[in-house]
């Protein structure tokens, strides 16, 4: 059943009203990028364990890249979002998928919301979210890190649902011509819709920052 504001829907009238208007869900052929978790370096335990409610802001922090196509080639997209209220608090985009763009999500992450003590980081095992650099800048604010099992995409299933998203609403109805137009309308979609705008079923039908003020 969908829901909002008191109003309860089914699926099959959805369905029903979609197909009166013409309306067809769009389905996009996936292509699979994955992060490099073929190195030497640190492996760490998987501390969240799939158990992604949390009670309170700065508990556990969740990380992943994610890819968009542009007429100059990819653009790949790292967020970091607070699992409490789902709001997305770091961001970076580059043309290349290194250490360097994980490293300017989290520290966007830093300025929006400063670590609290005992802080989780949860992300797969990339080899950017492994790199020495990027393990020394969570250890200097004294951050825990957490890593998904080998291959086991539930793992980290939150923020991939946030991939997934801003795909099917955003990405997947726009053909870019650069990297800076992607870079703009992924941008505004991030700080002007999701975080202020959009509802979410596990947010009570609120938005991340409607949810954050009412539990402040």
């Amino acid at each position: 059943m969908l829901w909002k504001e008191g109003t309860v829907v089914s699926e099959r009238t959805v369905s029903q009203l979609m197909k009166e208007m013409g309306i067809r869900s769009k389905v996009v052929k996936k292509y699979k990028a994955t992060t490099n978790s073929k190195h030497n370096l640190p492996i760490y335990p998987n501390h969240v364990d799939q158990d992604f409610k949390v009670n309170a802001r700065g508990i556990i922090w969740v990380s992943d890249i994610t890819y968009v196509h542009t007429d100059e080639g990819w653009l790949y997209l790292a967020t970091v979002m607070d699992l409490f209220s789902r709001r997305i608090i770091g961001w970076a985009m580059s043309k290349r998928m290194t250490k360097q763009l994980v490293i300017r999500a989290l520290k966007r992450a830093f300025q929006t919301q400063p670590p609290t003590a005992g802080l989780i980081h949860h992300s797969d095992r990339g080899s950017q979210y492994a790199a020495l650099e990027y393990q020394a800048l969570l250890e200097s604010e004294g951050i825990i890190t957490s890593m998904s099992r080998k291959g086991n995409c539930y793992d980290n299933a939150c923020i991939e649902s946030f991939h997934s998203i801003i795909k099917k609403e955003l990405i997947h109805h726009e053909r870019y011509k650069t990297r800076s137009e992607a870079t703009m309308s992924i941008f505004e979609y991030i700080v002007s819709f999701y975080n202020y705008e959009r509802i979410h079923g596990y947010l009570n039908y609120l938005s991340p920052m409607a949810f954050e003020k009412m539990y402040a």
